[in-house]
């Protein structure tokens, strides 16, 4: 058989124990390490890459940036910035038909700005806004649609952990991939608000009005969140700005590790000052952000294992070079990839699509010519991924932002859910066409910055 051959027969055999759920990771480890001996023949070279393939990965001074997002987010849902973030989005915008929904919007666009994961952002701010918007009379299918996809905008406002782990993968700059989502972003958050008030017009019995707050009042609140505008202006604008300090000039005030210890830090301070956070919150903080970190260092080991086997097969390189003979137009072959992802997205988990699927989708994309330089490639290409990754979280029949809203509210039928998230799946396929249609979206600023 061909290399490409065995790495068919290898995927799909990979996928078949991720359908039985045997761990994405175990199962991507499993398929490279006898993968490996297959093709040379003998154990001891994949026995050889598992003595020194741990210590290869994770002494990755990148890759350390994962764990303290991952803190500085669990600080950020103890401190209780979530009930103050909807508090003034909701005084600003509840007076309006279908304002209590958009003020949860743009309070999960602003829990996503120091949090970094979708779940977290849909729990957390699914505890707060849930029991309000059903107190005002707003539909069980709105109530929950709108929180399951906000709360996808924890991975695409950065900070990112899905972003840095491309970043690595693929061996972009992570600066470069947080500045080029923050268009994106804002557009999902204003394109899911623009959804919410055409919901309400085509349904005008699915939302009601809040009172009107006084202009002295909503000013009152906007006090409260600085602490969130302070934490993200000094992390993104500290990895990013070009502060050209002393003699030679500084690029950046610190690298983006650095940025993420000094966001954990500031969270955490910020949830000592409010309260929220003491000593039990603290251990409970650290205990969760190291059994998160442990599961997706495991799933990036699997997965580094699972390349390795890919390399000595070169299915990547040959399957490049196929896409390129038979002269498919970039876009086509682009179009193919994104539908994969939503394929993908109905039965497994963001990380694991993209740890799965960027080592054989990546070596594609460099060869096709988009007009675009490839380091521009690459960056657009992550962001698009990164989009439709998010739309695998809101669609059945294994989303993890339906299920977690649902659990919230178990009176409420899934099938309800369903319903409600479906306006909003199809606003973010909208912004996946506009966004292939126009590269220079997603890469202006980049451009503007670097």
């Amino acid at each position: 058989m061909t290399g490409l051959e065995i790495a068919l027969i290898a995927f799909a055999l990979m996928l078949l124990a991720i359908f039985l759920r045997i761990p994405i990771g175990l199962a991507m480890g499993l398929t490279g390490f006898f993968g490996i001996w297959y093709v040379l023949g003998r154990p001891a070279p994949p026995l050889a890459q598992l003595k020194t393939l741990s210590y290869d990965t994770f002494s990755s001074y990148s890759l350390s940036i994962v764990p303290l997002f991952l803190l500085m987010g669990q600080f950020a849902t103890k401190s209780g910035m979530s009930g103050a973030l909807f508090e003034a989005a909701s005084d600003w915008l509840g007076h309006r038909k279908g304002g209590v929904a958009m003020a949860a919007v743009g309070a999960c666009a602003g829990f996503g700005a120091v949090c970094g994961s979708s779940l977290a952002t849909a729990s957390t701010m699914g505890q707060v806004a849930l029991p309000e918007m059903r107190k005002r009379g707003y539909s069980d299918s709105l109530s929950t649609g709108v929180l399951a996809a906000g709360g996808t905008l924890g991975i695409l406002i950065p900070p990112s952990v899905i972003l840095v782990i491309y970043a690595i993968l693929t061996e972009q700059n992570i600066v470069k991939m947080f500045i080029a989502a923050l268009i994106p972003g804002i557009l999902a958050a204003l394109g899911y608000m623009v959804t919410v008030a055409l919901f309400v017009r085509i349904k005008p019995d699915a939302a009601d009005t809040a009172p009107r707050v006084p202009y002295a009042h909503r000013f009152r609140t906007m006090l409260r969140i600085w602490p969130v505008v302070v934490i993200f202006g000094l992390v993104m604008g500290g990895i990013a700005g070009d502060w050209n300090w002393g003699r030679d000039g500084v690029q950046a005030l610190f690298t983006p590790t650095e940025g993420a210890a000094v966001g954990a830090v500031l969270t955490g301070l910020y949830g000592i000052m409010t309260g929220g956070l003491n000593w039990r919150s603290f251990l409970d903080s650290v205990l969760s952000t190291a059994s998160s970190s442990a599961m997706i260092f495991f799933i990036v080991l699997g997965a580094q294992l699972f390349n390795s086997f890919l390399a000595f097969t070169q299915a990547p390189q040959v399957l490049a070079e196929w896409v390129t003979a038979q002269g498919f137009a970039p876009l086509v072959v682009l179009g193919l990839m994104l539908v994969a992802y939503l394929l993908f997205g109905c039965v497994m988990d963001s990380l694991s699509m993209i740890l799965l699927t960027i080592p054989i989708f990546y070596p594609i994309i460099e060869v096709l010519d988009f007009g675009l330089s490839p380091e521009q490639a690459g960056i657009w290409f992550g962001i698009l991924a990164l989009i439709v990754v998010e739309v695998g979280l809101i669609t059945p029949p294994v989303g993890m932002n339906l299920f977690i809203i649902n659990s919230m509210a178990r009176d409420i039928p899934m099938s309800a859910t369903y319903r409600g998230v479906a306006p909003f799946v199809i606003s973010d396929l909208i912004r996946v066409i506009i966004l292939v249609a126009f590269p220079g979206i997603t890469l202006w600023l980049v451009g503007v910055m670097f």
